[in-house]
């Protein structure tokens, strides 16, 4: 298999500093980018948008706590033992994060973010616009564990 290299565009500041689980609705962050790999312009037309898409690394997971096979969501006995892929569990082969936030404000290279599941010190890979094209058409169907697992989650 082929190795892919990417860089990181810039990183979290601010938000959390520990990975907990739940209550991620209210808490605000900073997505400072990098000026030497991304230029001001970048940015324009951005603030149009009420959401952003960001793709980040779970920088803290060790390599060695990675799932290649199933788990239970969150080691709970009382969830099924679902592959990682049918998951969203940050012990996933290459510890990728993308989460759909609010985008508050953006200063210069500064996005100012809520609800953004990611902690301080965290690398940013990209940042998209949400455009609700983009959305599932028609009906969403997932199972009742990951509705329950999301209830306190924003």
């Amino acid at each position: 298999m082929t190795k892919l290299e990417l860089d990181v565009i810039g990183v979290v500041r601010g938000g959390r500093s520990e990975p907990v689980h739940d209550n991620w609705g209210s808490v605000r962050a900073v997505i400072e980018l990098d000026k030497a790999k991304v230029r001001p312009r970048a940015l324009a037309g951005l603030d149009a948008f009420s959401h952003v898409e960001v793709i980040y690394q779970f920088h803290r997971v060790p390599l060695g706590t990675v799932v290649q096979g199933s788990r239970r969501p969150r080691d709970r006995t009382d969830l099924p033992d679902v592959g990682i892929y049918a998951q969203r569990g940050r012990n996933r082969p290459n510890r990728l994060g993308v989460t759909v936030c609010n985008l508050i404000a953006i200063d210069g290279l500064s996005i100012v973010v809520e609800g953004l599941d990611a902690i301080d010190d965290t690398p940013v890979l990209d940042i998209k616009p949400y455009i609700s094209g983009f959305a599932p058409r028609g009906e969403v169907r997932e199972p009742a564990w990951a509705k329950e697992v999301m209830g306190r989650y924003w």
